[in-house]
């Protein structure tokens, strides 16, 4: 088994359960804009991916308008509800131990940057490390370039000593583009079971923020 000496971690689906708040924000948005809302297990993708993909997808809709239900999901959850969300049981003993092993915490997250730091902070996640990027204003930056941006800030080269760790494709994308391994959790939002994960380039999978520590004995 590998020793890995940096973890970097996706937020919504991993980290937290973010559930509360990013639904109450896309159903405010659907509303505002007057569509039908859509089934409970549409409504769902909406978590992790995104914003603006989700919504151009969903309804069918051009980049302008995507981006503008984009922008009004930002400020209604940036204002209101951006701090409905859960941590997972056990996340903060899987953080202590992976501190007292010597491993490097990282965080990866397509949350928009500004979102992110807020949250992490209110949620306490910044005790364990300052290397947090999310996504930029403009919704340009895929997985890849965040994860990217994370290994650059911890000064490393060698990706063969780095694991991400998420509950989506999104994630495992990243990091079979950049070339880290890839762990992914089945207690989130998109991988349901072992099987959804070994679909990806994984070295396995975790149904529990402690199973997680098995990857670094």
């Amino acid at each position: 088994m590998k020793k890995y000496e940096i973890a970097v971690f996706d937020v919504d689906g991993t980290l937290l359960d973010t559930r509360e708040g990013v639904l109450e924000s896309v159903k405010h948005t659907i509303r505002k804009f007057g569509y039908d809302m859509p089934e409970p297990e549409v409504l769902r993708s909406f978590i992790g991916p995104p914003i603006q993909d989700s919504f151009g997808k969903t309804y069918h809709l051009e980049k302008a308008k995507a981006d503008e239900m984009a922008a009004e999901f930002r400020r209604v959850y940036k204002d209101v509800y951006l701090f409905g969300a859960t941590p997972y049981e056990g996340i903060y003993d899987l953080m202590d131990e992976l501190v007292k092993r010597d491993v490097k915490i990282a965080v990866a997250t397509y949350k928009r940057q500004d979102y992110a730091e807020r949250i992490l902070k209110h949620f306490n996640f910044d005790r364990y490390s300052n290397v947090l990027y999310g996504a930029d204003f403009e919704g340009k930056l895929k997985k890849v370039d965040i994860i990217k941006k994370c290994m650059v800030d911890l000064g490393s080269t060698d990706y063969s000593n780095a694991v991400m760790v998420g509950d989506s494709w999104h994630d495992a994308n990243g990091a079979e583009q950049i070339g880290v391994d890839f762990i992914g959790v089945t207690y989130g939002f998109d991988f349901r079971s072992d099987e959804d994960v070994k679909k990806c380039t994984c070295i396995g999978s975790a149904d529990t923020p402690l199973e997680i520590l098995k990857f670094f004995e």
